[in-house]
């Protein structure tokens, strides 16, 4: 009997990351116009939303660790509760004089409880869903943040434009407080662990035990980190900073193709989302391999066509082409990824890992992004120069990368058995 996707649990936890990201959206879009206004510098807000990402970066284990010693139910409760009480701290002390102050220390609030939140979401798939459903369940969340991320920045900038910044923040509040809601009707089993260890001593054995889990018991789940973290590091350096470079400054094009090609990528995501839920139980494990190798293959024409002599409009719509086939393949081979790692992880290690994959990710695309910025600027007049060589090295890692997906899939049909 095939088992049911779209349970009560799951059902409601889609539901609350449908109000939570969006709220989360309509809230950082205002913010930034805001900041933008009164500053008129895009550095200051950039340089703030940095320091934000911070706290993710560090506390990111410890939201692990959380998460596999508490009941997630109760974790997600109080984080979106506590965003929630957040936000409406920060609209009611803001004003003209203390807004940058207000504004810095609610993003680095946001911040940290995302890092706790992130990894307990991640966990709760694999507790909720079973077998090819793990699959389908991370595809369906990937679906909603990309829907949530292609409409929320048009309903907020509306909002803000008509309403001001504040009563977009009320907005966002009760978005926080209805994904509270829908969070305190999802039932999870729960066991109190036995522990007698102060906290200290509690982090060190946990910490310990995960690594020992992922470096010795289940070294594959290393190796998938390491090839989904070096798929974002290109995907991200090549669509955050190729792509607006590209189309503003080589092409000259002015700000609605940008916009266009941004809205382009926003549904190539959500394709990519769709496509993986289909492929579940079709696409075998040692075929990831191809994937890989389809998102260096979609990078080529983007550099090819800069070879040639051509209309500029021709060479847009080439890159949006080829940076929206690599979106598909990188939202594919990903979800795929994360599912696989979720698969082998048992429940009391599961927030731990998933918190390493987001803190290995968080890490590497700024690292991405500022080589690419290098690059781009570096190779301004043979921009081919950047994107032939960044497609042929991701399709050679996708192709060396085929035993590691057999020997994989080896491994799972063998447990299975």
């Amino acid at each position: 009997m095939t088992e049911k996707l779209f349970t009560k649990n799951f059902t409601l936890l889609v539901l609350g990351q449908v109000t939570s990201l969006f709220g989360n959206f309509i809230l950082k879009l205002a913010l930034s116009m805001y900041v933008l206004e009164v500053t008129g510098s895009a550095t200051i807000f950039a340089g703030i939303l940095s320091i934000a990402t911070i706290p993710t970066i560090l506390l990111s284990p410890f939201g692990g660790i959380l998460s596999d010693r508490a009941n997630r139910r109760n974790i997600m409760v109080a984080l979106d509760a506590l965003s929630g009480l957040s936000v409406l701290c920060a609209a009611l002390f803001l004003s003209e004089r203390n807004a940058l102050t207000v504004i810095s220390v609610l993003l680095v609030i946001l911040s940290i409880l995302g890092a706790f939140e992130t990894p307990n979401v991640q966990a709760c798939i694999p507790t909720m869903l079973t077998g090819d459903n793990i699959m389908k369940g991370n595809a369906v969340v990937n679906q909603v943040a990309s829907i949530s991320y292609l409409i929320a920045p048009i309903i907020g900038s509306i909002l803000y434009s008509m309403v001001g910044l504040k009563p977009v923040m009320y907005a966002s509040i009760i978005c926080f407080f209805v994904t509270a809601l829908f969070e305190c009707f999802i039932k999870l089993n729960y066991e109190r662990l036995d522990n007698n260890q102060n906290i200290f001593a509690m982090i060190k054995q946990d910490f310990s035990s995960s690594m020992q889990f992922i470096f010795k018991e289940q070294s594959d789940i290393v190796k998938m980190l390491l090839l989904a973290s070096i798929s974002r590091f290109f995907v991200m350096g090549i669509t955050v900073v190729g792509l607006p470079y590209i189309v503003r400054t080589i092409l000259d094009l002015n700000a609605k193709y940008y916009g266009v090609a941004e809205s382009a990528l926003a549904v190539a995501t959500i394709i990519g989302s769709i496509a993986a839920g289909i492929l579940t139980g079709k696409l075998k494990t040692h075929k990831l391999s191809f994937v890989l190798s389809a998102l260096g293959i979609f990078i080529i024409p983007a550099g090819i066509a800069f070879l040639f002599p051509s209309n500029k409009i021709i060479v847009y719509i080439i890159n949006v082409v080829s940076f929206c086939g690599m979106q598909i393949a990188v939202s594919i081979f990903s979800i795929f990824a994360v599912s696989l790692i979720q698969q082998r992880t048992p429940n009391h290690l599961i927030g731990k890992v998933m918190a390493y994959t987001s803190t290995i990710t968080l890490c590497i695309q700024p690292i991405g992004q500022i080589i690419y910025g290098f690059l781009f600027d570096g190779f301004s007049e043979q921009i081919y120069f950047v994107l032939i060589p960044t497609g042929i090295i991701v399709c050679a890692i996708g192709l060396l990368a085929t035993g590691f997906f057999r020997n994989m899939e080896k491994a799972q049909s063998e447990v299975s058995m």
